[in-house]
């Protein structure tokens, strides 16, 4: 019997590399297939803010490489994974959400930034809810966007697998890494065929913006991770194909 195969679309670095790391651990073979690459815009955070958001390690690393300053702003990460990112960068951590989601950060903060002025740096697919829940908390929000989300030139090993009925699984950590997946299936000519091999896969998704962009886009999701880190996606979507995998 042939392991599951179960593709992830982290950026090539570290990330990607984890997340092959983590997904062999399982006893499952993973279909590494990147569908985001980091364009970096050069801009830098304001330094006059109150509070300071960072979203992930991607602009933890952008804004230490800057050499910019945090001053006296409390600095907030919006998981463990960005505060790990943002600490090794250089820079302290003062607020993590219980929920590490947009959402979650918002509720943590909503009781204290009335008349605050926020800085949110992060890349140019970031989700409303952050602003419009600050400015509805009665903040004044600036946003910087450090680096813009584009998909890789020779993506879509994973889209020819699905369309082929070779891929078991499929763990999405964001909304764009949906979109890219069907751009590149839709490049190969592929797009209904893609979308019928993710019927017969197991799908996994990080957050309900993302389990919400997937089922607008005709994909049945059958797994949202627990918290959104992919070590929670990967290990339940594999978990939930297990037992429904075939010979």
């Amino acid at each position: 019997m042939r392991e599951l195969s179960v593709a992830v679309f982290r950026p090539d670095d570290e990330r990607l590399a984890d997340a092959v790391e983590l997904i062999d651990s399982l006893g499952a073979t993973p279909v590494p297939d990147p569908m985001l690459s980091i364009e970096a815009t050069d801009a830098t955070p304001r330094e006059d803010a109150d509070y300071v958001v960072l979203t992930s390690k991607t602009g933890a690393e952008l804004v230490a490489d800057s050499g910019w300053k945090p001053g006296g702003a409390t600095v907030c990460a919006i998981g463990p994974k960005t505060a790990d990112a943002v600490r090794e960068a250089g820079y302290e951590v003062d607020i993590v959400p219980d929920e590490y989601t947009s959402s979650g950060l918002v509720a943590t903060l909503s009781d204290r930034i009335d008349g605050a002025r926020i800085e949110v740096a992060r890349s140019d697919h970031g989700s409303p809810v952050l602003l419009d829940g600050f400015e509805a908390a009665g903040a004044y929000v600036h946003e910087t966007i450090l680096y813009r989300l584009v998909r890789p030139e020779g993506s879509g090993a994973s889209a020819e697998r699905a369309a082929d009925g070779e891929l078991d699984a499929a763990c999405f950590t964001s909304s764009l890494t949906v979109d890219h997946f069907l751009e590149a299936a839709a490049d190969r000519g592929l797009h209904e065929e893609a979308l019928a091999g993710l019927e017969e896969a197991t799908v996994g998704v990080i957050g309900e913006p993302t389990r919400e962009t997937a089922a607008g886009r005709g994909i049945d999701v059958d797994v949202v991770a627990s918290e959104a880190t992919f070590d929670a996606l990967a290990c339940e979507t594999v978990e939930a194909a297990a037992p429904t995998y075939r010979d």
